[in-house]
């Protein structure tokens, strides 16, 4: 017989289970505890019963476990110091959307080398995970791959859908059966109906295949997630964290009977991918909301131990500590610099 499946799989292989990994890296009661303190934190800032801000602090992609945990640490000192203003949540991102092609990812490809030992990246990714929910530090994720929440989504505060992924019916279905608010980012082409559709859709409840915790294939259906909200990242045309923008999101919200609620993206296109110019979008930002722009109620920054962003070579080894691989960021000097103007412009208004 002529074959007409699998003609263009190279192989196949099988995959640890949910189930598996859990068991490897288990998360505590304490843990567990701790997530839910953090999410209902989260949802406490989107309903506005906490009049504080919300940050997403950290590395554009986690490569270097070590080198996470170092920031993390950081991080987590420093977070202390603010918690009065600002909740502070790390982003630990293991997935990289790509328009064309590239490194993927510590989950695809945890060793950098196009070897694609996805099950020991799920391992590092989970380890991690669990390592800075024991340091007490929020985290917060992008969800790229359907299967892979399965895998680490319990350890995960908040969560973020992409600017390629925001019009997908695959990622709203499977963001209103998320445990933890989701934000979704404007298209990458700029636009903000995209982002409304997709939290419109995602508040409500959807049926769709994926796995349990045995990874056996199953129908999952939703109960909606009502904890949704806006990421403004600028798009083809330029930045959109201009308060004629935020207003636009806002009336988009609101005829969609949507309570609006905004964060910033303060890299990618807002500043350019330009990692001195997301001060320049915080001082914007906090500008805003001293003026009253409520609906504003958080900002994302790409940061890492070091500036800027370096290439894989052939030899991983060689790269320069704390450093993107993926889009260029802050160093953390600049990074605290960034907070400690938002800590202080926020006196006084909260």
């Amino acid at each position: 017989m002529i074959q007409t499946n699998d003609i263009n799989i190279a192989s196949t292989g099988p995959i640890i289970t949910p189930g598996q990994l859990k068991d490897l890296y288990a998360l505590t009661e304490t843990g567990a505890e701790r997530v839910f303190s953090f999410r209902k934190q989260v949802t406490d800032i989107l309903s506005g019963s906490d009049k504080r801000m919300i940050g997403i602090i950290g590395p554009c992609s986690i490569h270097d476990p070590v080198a996470a945990l170092d920031y993390a640490g950081k991080l987590k000192d420093y977070a202390k110091k603010v918690e009065d203003r600002l909740f502070l949540v790390m982003r630990v991102y293991f997935e990289k959307p790509r328009t064309t092609i590239g490194w993927r990812g510590l989950i695809t490809d945890p060793h950098l080398d196009g070897s694609y030992d996805i099950n020991e990246g799920l391992k590092r990714a989970r380890k991690l995970m669990i390592e800075i929910n024991e340091m007490g530090l929020p985290i917060g994720s992008e969800v790229l791959d359907p299967i892979i929440p399965q895998y680490i989504a319990d350890l995960i505060s908040w969560s973020a859908i992409g600017a390629r992924t925001t019009e997908s019916q695959t990622h709203r279905q499977l963001a209103s059966g998320l445990s933890m608010p989701v934000g979704f980012k404007n298209g990458t082409s700029g636009d903000l109906k995209l982002a409304v559709d997709a939290m419109a859709s995602t508040r409500h409840e959807h049926s769709f295949i994926g796995i349990d915790q045995d990874g056996k294939t199953c129908i999952l259906t939703t109960k909606g997630n009502p904890y949704v909200h806006m990421i403004m990242r600028g798009g083809r045309s330029g930045p959109n964290y201009y308060e004629e923008f935020v207003e636009d999101a806002e009336d988009l919200l609101k005829e969609s009977g949507i309570e609006p609620r905004i964060m910033v993206d303060c890299s990618h296109a807002n500043s350019s991918k330009d990692p001195r110019k997301q001060n320049r979008v915080l001082r914007s930002l906090m500008d805003q909301r001293k003026r009253g722009k409520t609906s504003l109620f958080g900002f994302m920054i790409e940061s890492n131990l070091g500036e800027g962003t370096q290439k894989i070579t052939d030899d991983p080894s060689k790269l320069i500590y704390g450093v993107s691989i993926t889009d260029p960021c802050v160093s953390w000097e600049s990074t605290v610099n960034m907070l400690d103007f938002a800590y202080t412009e926020l006196d006084g208004i909260l």
